[in-house]
């Protein structure tokens, strides 16, 4: 029986920034990682995500990216990695819907570096997009975009150079709090930890049966769409963006091979099984982005160049879980980010980090905690 001080379970995008935080604590940790390190079989593939502080899922978010954007500078300039990419961001709907009053509350609360564009104006800076004459465009200026399969990299790399261990290729079968030790089994050896904290993503139920009602494993498409007009699409032309429409909401983001240009939906393709998802990609699946690439983007080809398929843990609420595992106060979890954790990811293992060295965090995260639900025993 090996004993160890904190293990965390999952090295993907939480599980990576959780591992570096504890190293860099000085804490002993150790990374158990049923893949290789990076691999794109989760949420962290597809070249970018975005990185946006006029928040559409709510202000409450704001301080968390704030502190989010100084921790990945701070992972940077650790590893000699570029990163984030500040280019800009366009937040686009209509004015009286709820997610463009979140962005408006957003920039009100918190001072965000932005300014308001009406269809006009906006039509005149960024005439790649059409714009429709109810749209509000707000540009925020601290949004851009972050490159995920290298971040998961650079995070857990360094933390092995701070000390961490990282268990790769091994599966954690189970997690059993027992006479004041957390006993994990994984690829049929058994290890014993003061603490643990789960970071599993799509994998997350498999470990928290009771959580399966509100968190489900869903399948994500993502696009690549071509153009011969390549050169309005580059980073300081075309700003990341996120688009309320009457039937989809969509992101953008300029590719950073520079040969086509990267536009999803954020809708999810059904309930899959992680250790069985299907990689294919139906035509009708593609409908509702072709259609808005269609209608939105003039210069674009509507058939995509690229496609690639990832998953992610939604709850049903669209609100991450993170917290004490109710009735046991040496087992944590953090999953459920329902898509759009990517960017938060430092400051989440910056939380991580606090909740396994003092039970509590500094940061506002009343609304993720996990007793909304698991009740515990």
């Amino acid at each position: 029986m090996t004993s160890n001080n904190v293990a965390v379970i999952g090295i993907g995008t939480i599980g990576s920034m959780t591992l570096w935080q504890l190293a860099r604590r000085g804490i002993k940790a150790v990374g158990f990682e049923q893949f290789g390190i990076a691999h794109d079989r989760s949420a962290a593939g597809g070249e970018s995500r975005m990185f946006r502080t006029a928040y559409m899922e709510g202000p409450e978010y704001v301080p968390l990216l704030k502190q989010s954007r100084e921790l990945w500078e701070a992972l940077e300039d650790e590893t000699g990695y570029n990163l984030l990419t500040l280019n800009g961001g366009l937040m686009i709907g209509p004015k009286d819907s709820t997610r463009m009053k979140n962005v408006i509350q957003s920039v009100n609360d918190f001072d965000i570096d932005s300014e308001i564009l009406d269809a006009e104006q906006a039509h005149i800076r960024f005439p790649q997009h059409k714009f429709k004459p109810d749209d509000i465009v707000l540009l925020d200026h601290e949004a851009g975009y972050i490159r995920p399969e290298l971040a998961v990299f650079a995070a857990a790399e360094r933390a092995e150079q701070l000390g961490a261990v990282i268990h790769r290729h091994a599966k954690v079968d189970s997690i059993e709090e027992v006479d004041g030790a957390v006993k994990v089994v994984a690829n049929g050896k058994n290890y014993e930890f003061d603490q643990v904290i789960v970071t599993a993503g799509p994998w997350t139920t498999k470990l928290f049966p009771e959580l399966k009602q509100n968190l489900k494993s869903r399948k994500i498409v993502m696009t690549w769409y071509p153009t011969d007009k390549l050169s309005n699409y580059k980073p300081d032309a075309f700003p990341v963006f996120g688009r309320i429409s009457d039937d989809i909401q969509f992101f953008g983001i300029p590719t950073l091979e520079g040969t086509m240009v990267k536009i999803g939906s954020v809708d999810t393709f059904g309930e899959v099984d992680p250790d069985n998802i299907l990689r294919d990609v139906k035509l009708s699946e593609l409908k509702q982005i072709n259609k808005a690439v269609q209608n939105f983007f003039p210069e674009l080809r509507s058939d995509p160049m690229r496609i690639s398929v990832h998953m992610d843990g939604y709850t049903t609420d669209e609100h991450a879980v993170v917290g004490a595992v109710p009735k046991h106060n040496k087992t944590f979890i953090m999953g459920g980010y329902s898509g759009h954790g990517f960017k938060l990811a430092p400051v989440m293992g910056e939380i991580g980090a606090d909740l396994i060295e003092d039970g509590r965090t500094k940061f506002d995260i009343s609304h993720l905690d996990p007793a909304r639900f698991m009740k515990g025993e």
